[in-house]
This record gives structure tokens, C-alpha cells and sequence, in this order.
């Protein structure tokens, strides 16, 4: 179990770190977007982003 859970942190920060390492200039205008949202869009991007990872996650798992 232990190892399941750090095969997907290593993996959430190899995904995480692909757009600095590629595009850092289009990565420093999202994050500076991201950061003049109000709050509620800032809620409802993260509600989408924990809805869809829990999908994947629950879909991996079953191996559907």
C-alpha cells in the first residue's frame, strides 16, 4: 500500500513538473491567471480536478 502511495506522488510530480520544464513562460502566465480568479473559480477548478482524479483513480483500481 505504502508503495502504491508514493508510485503516485512521485508520478503527480513528474506530470506537475513537465510545464515549467517545457514551457516556462506559458506556465508563468497560467499560474499568474489562476491567481487574479476569484475564489469560486478557483473552487470549482479544484472540485473538477479532485472529481476527475478520483474517476481515474476508482477506474485504476477496478481495472475497468
Amino acid at each position: 500500500m505504502m508503495n502504491t502511495v508514493l508510485l503516485a506522488i512521485g508520478l503527480v510530480l513528474v506530470v506537475e513538473g513537465l510545464g515549467p520544464l517545457l514551457a516556462p513562460q506559458g506556465w508563468r502566465n497560467m499560474v499568474s491567471q489562476l491567481s487574479q480568479q476569484n475564489d469560486n473559480v478557483l473552487r470549482r477548478i479544484g472540485g473538477c480536478l479532485v472529481v476527475a482524479g478520483s474517476v481515474i483513480a476508482y477506474m485504476m483500481y477496478v481495472r475497468i
